[in-house]
């Protein structure tokens, strides 16, 4: 059941969260929120993603805010430190920003960036964190499978976790996970699950070793899990850049998991200077517990008029593409 606009509507509030750094692209990061029966949830596929896209956001967001949620097996999760693509001599106060993480993910391949960049913030990052630490990097499918056999051997004496989407298609992953099986490096597929018309492709293809799962682009919890189950894989459960309203979302849906073997990227919140809650790690951990926000944060984090009334449009248009699916 898709609840009337008129109830999203009801408690819709727009929010612009100001980050450190600039991250994928975004230096204020909106999302639009709503409160149902269940708690307050959160609606905020990037602004570039067309109206369909943005239903399944919206879908997850629904069934968040109206459904009763899968009962948690964890009451706490892991996660990573997450490291923009910037300059390494910034790599160590970032890393402050993550209080006991143990693992550390490494955006790299950024557009107007070279290897020699990656090299030097993942060095930096091992420096900081030491040899008990954990790297793992995410290229967000901007290699060739020659660029990505090339940058895995680059990077692969700094002991990586697993890389992360390094190439954009499912082929592409099958022949990279060939080609460095034999360094023991694991390949991870985020785009190829979230974005994909069939999110079940890159396992059956066994083009990865693990997958990315994310709550909003995957249709929410429920959905997400029954992914999980039918890929027959482990999973790291990662953020959207989300609000701490969102992170509880992604926090709820790794609470749920039968298993849970790796830090998950749901530690974001320290990316932001100011949030609707504080969802930031704590001993390298965050509660699984559902966030409501601050009135007053709600307040001082208002979008403008004429950003509140692009994503009400957004909203109802995105009600609309749900409603016409479920007819």
């Amino acid at each position: 059941m898709i609840p009337p606009l008129a109830d999203l509507l009801d408690s819709a509030r727009v929010v612009a969260l100001p980050m450190h750094s600039r991250f994928r692209g975004v230096e204020v990061r909106e999302a639009l929120l709503f409160e149902g029966p269940e708690g307050w949830a959160e609606f905020s596929p990037f602004t570039e993603y067309d109206d369909t896209e943005a239903a399944t956001w919206l879908a997850a967001a629904i069934d968040f805010a109206w459904r009763e949620q899968p009962a948690p097996v964890r009451d706490r999760i892991g996660v990573n430190a997450t490291i923009p693509a910037v300059d390494a001599a910034q790599v160590a106060e970032l890393l402050e920003r993550f209080p006991g993480c143990r693992t550390a993910k490494v955006k790299v391949a950024e557009p107007g960036q070279s290897l020699a960049d990656d090299v030097a913030r993942v060095r930096a990052v091992r420096d900081a964190m030491g040899p008990e630490g954990r790297i793992r990097v995410d290229a967000n499918g901007a290699w060739n499978v020659d660029e990505a056999e090339h940058a895995v051997h680059a990077l692969c004496e700094y002991d990586l976790e697993y890389v992360e989407q390094p190439c954009a298609t499912v082929p592409e992953l099958a022949d990279l996970r060939k080609r460095v099986k034999y360094m023991g490096i694991p390949v991870a597929a985020d785009e190829s699950v979230r974005k994909s018309s069939d999110p079940l492709a890159v396992a059956r293809a066994g083009a990865a070793d693990l997958l990315v799962i994310k709550a909003q682009p995957l249709g929410g919890i429920t959905h997400a899990l029954q992914i999980v189950t039918a890929a027959g894989l482990p999973v790291v459960v990662s953020s959207a850049l989300d609000t701490a309203v969102g992170l509880s979302q992604g926090a709820a849906l790794a609470a749920a998991l039968p298993t849970l073997d790796y830090d998950c990227g749901l530690g974001t919140a320290s990316l932001f200077l100011d949030d609707v809650a504080d969802r930031r790690p704590v001993a390298g951990s965050i509660s699984a517990d559902r966030v409501i926000p601050d009135d007053g944060a709600l307040d001082r984090l208002a979008a403008s008029d004429e950003r509140r009334e692009w994503w009400l449009a957004r909203l109802a248009r995105s009600h609309y593409e749900l409603s016409s699916r479920a007819r």
